[in-house]
């Protein structure tokens, strides 16, 4: 028998418990639509239970059903810099899906900015690193906020685009592995985890061990890539992006390999403007041509 002292102890954790969970904000649309394209502000899931993560919804005009389009964004190993992230929103690449029909939700995953939580996708130290974990936790951080809007009237459950940057774009790769009427097309920008190591621009933490990963995620896939890096590009060189390419399709997987033209003083970061977005759109445009015709025509 638990003495009264403690037993009350016990009773009250538990109440405030019960409370701090019906707190929480309810799962959804987080007040009206804005500008530009509807943008909203919106809860989804994530895969820890604790953490409920922020995201922004983009729109076209009317009621839909639209296709859905996600994008992953980049991540950092430091935890001061998680902290500060604003919440992520790719306006320019956004714009430039829902200008093509689709509606847009860029997620911001948990140990990050005002979703905060635990750092699920942590790859541990450069000796340890365990690139090919955080890559499948990234997914599932993906796969989780998404499953929410995939129920919405106004969203197309088949066909969904995945788009990443850096470690979202790591994670993307792990997504390759879905079923393709599920996931129509994946566009990864820059994919890897650990560049700049020790802040050093053009290394990398550990190569060999992310080349294993990639081609551990290559002999799972069933969804076509298309990987694209800038030429300018530091975290991820173009030479060693092609050799993460090739481990990548060297075990099975399928992925178009583009080198795309430098862009401002960091290639890395050309996913977030609107002139990177320019400069990437023919290669956006051939990958969602390319999806599969069933799903095309449904738009």
């Amino acid at each position: 028998m638990h003495p009264p002292n403690l037993l009350f102890a016990l009773v009250l954790v538990a109440a405030l418990g019960v409370k701090a969970a019906s707190a929480q904000p309810a799962l959804g649309a987080q007040g009206a639509e804005g500008e530009p394209h509807r943008l909203q502000q919106w809860l989804v899931p994530s895969p820890d239970p604790a953490t409920t993560a922020h995201a922004v919804l983009f729109r076209p005009p009317g009621e839909g059903p639209f296709p859905l389009a996600v994008i992953a964004h980049a991540s950092t190993q430091n935890v001061l810099r998680r902290a500060q992230m604003p919440q992520p929103e790719y306006r320019a690449l956004a714009g430039w899906l829902v200008a093509r029909g689709f509606a847009v939700l860029v997620p911001e995953r948990p140990g990050h900015g005002a979703t905060g939580g635990k750092y699920l996708e942590d790859q541990g130290g450069c000796d340890e690193a365990d690139y090919a974990k955080s890559g499948r936790v990234t997914a599932d951080e993906i796969a989780a906020a998404v499953g929410l809007l995939r129920k919405q009237s106004f969203i197309r459950p088949e066909g969904m685009v995945v788009i990443g940057h850096s470690a979202g774009a790591w994670g993307a790769l792990a997504l390759a592995g879905e079923d393709p009427k599920e996931i129509a097309a994946i566009i990864a920008f820059a994919p890897g985890r650990g560049g700049h190591a020790n802040d050093f621009p053009g290394r990398v933490c550990a190569p060999h061990t992310l080349m294993a990963a990639a081609g551990e995620f290559g002999k799972a896939a069933r969804v076509k890539v298309i990987w694209l890096v800038a030429a300018n590009d530091s975290y991820f060189s173009p030479a060693f992006s092609r050799q993460l390419a090739d481990a990548f399709r060297g075990t099975g997987g399928k992925a178009d390999f583009r080198v795309l033209p430098a862009h401002g003083s960091e290639g890395h970061w050309l996913v977030e403007t609107e002139g990177g977005v320019k400069l990437a759109g023919s290669e956006l445009d051939r990958a969602l041509k390319a999806r599969p015709a069933t799903t095309a025509k449904k738009r």
